[in-house]
């Protein structure tokens, strides 16, 4: 499965952000990409970083303005697209989505982000009601793809039901980057845990994670912080976690990776994970916290 990992810088303009990211898919695609990944929120600036009501202008319908943008894109270029859009959903109720087109342009499947974080300069449950259409691989002409977004990216527990539910690749659209405040070990620290719960995720359940974030300085508007200084770093990890591809840090980055789909079948074989699961004692995972 030829997969691009298109990484960007975003600018404050929308129509300028989406003529340049098709501008890349039709890249990709001329270099023989069948998938095509973007990172998280990629039509606009992280708006996250404040907590400010204006900022739901920028949700969109799904389908509506965006989703027709980026259906004729995928159409036109032959690829399956996975984007990530602000759902505006009704009056008050938003999401973070992940919306994934077929290669004819017809929408495939989304799905809502369902772990919503909230930390300095990530004020995300101001603006995204957490997702509701549970863990579930979608459909396409290149495979059944595991899409979840960012946060969702920590938890093991949502890789393996999507591993459960047939998924075949993991994909996570990110947005993440270094607070200004911390040390340079501290912000490598955390890049690396980044790269390693993700790694994690393909060798315990023997699947392929393409992990795409975007890179470069966002100034916060309220001036109350530096801003965020997104680490880029996109990645693709082989079923045993073996790096296949991995972008810079601190620089634009288009990469077409060709991942085999097949290997995950013998790594299954050979380290059988799910076979010697225990579900019969799994039972206080539902739980908070131990007793």
């Amino acid at each position: 499965m030829k997969t691009a990992l298109i990484q960007q810088r975003i600018g404050s303009d929308k129509a300028l952000n989406r003529q340049k990211t098709r501008r890349l898919i039709r890249q990709a695609a001329n270099e023989g990409a069948e998938l095509v990944v973007l990172q998280e929120l990629h039509d606009s600036l992280y708006f996250c970083q404040t907590e400010d009501v204006r900022n739901f202008d920028l949700a969109e319908s799904i389908p509506g303005e965006g989703t027709e943008f980026y259906a004729k894109v995928a159409g036109e270029c032959r690829v399956v697209l996975v984007t990530s859009m602000f759902e505006r959903r009704a009056a008050g109720l938003y999401h973070n989505t992940a919306v994934v087109f077929e290669r004819d342009g017809n929408i495939a499947g989304k799905y809502r982000k369902m772990h919503i974080p909230d930390d300095p300069a990530y004020y995300e449950k101001f603006y995204f009601t957490p997702g509701d259409l549970g863990f579930k691989p979608i459909r396409t002409s290149v495979g059944l793809l595991g899409v979840m977004v960012c946060w969702d990216q920590w938890y093991p527990e949502a890789a393996r039901l999507m591993a459960l539910a047939g998924a075949e690749v993991l994909i996570y659209p990110t947005a993440i980057g270094y607070e200004s405040s911390d040390s340079l070990a501290e912000q490598e620290r955390q890049r690396e845990a980044w790269k390693t719960i993700q790694r994690g995720h393909a060798v315990a359940n023997g699947l392929p994670v393409i992990a795409v974030n975007r890179t470069g300085h966002e100034d916060d508007p309220s001036g109350k912080t530096n801003g965020i200084n997104f680490w880029g770093t996109s990645f693709v990890a082989g079923s045993q976690g073996e790096i296949l591809a991995e972008g810079p840090s601190d620089d634009e980055w288009l990469k077409v990776v060709d991942i085999d789909l097949q290997h995950s079948e013998n790594v299954r074989r050979w380290w059988p994970f799910f076979r010697d699961r225990r579900i019969e004692a799994y039972n206080d995972i539902l739980k908070r916290f131990g007793d």
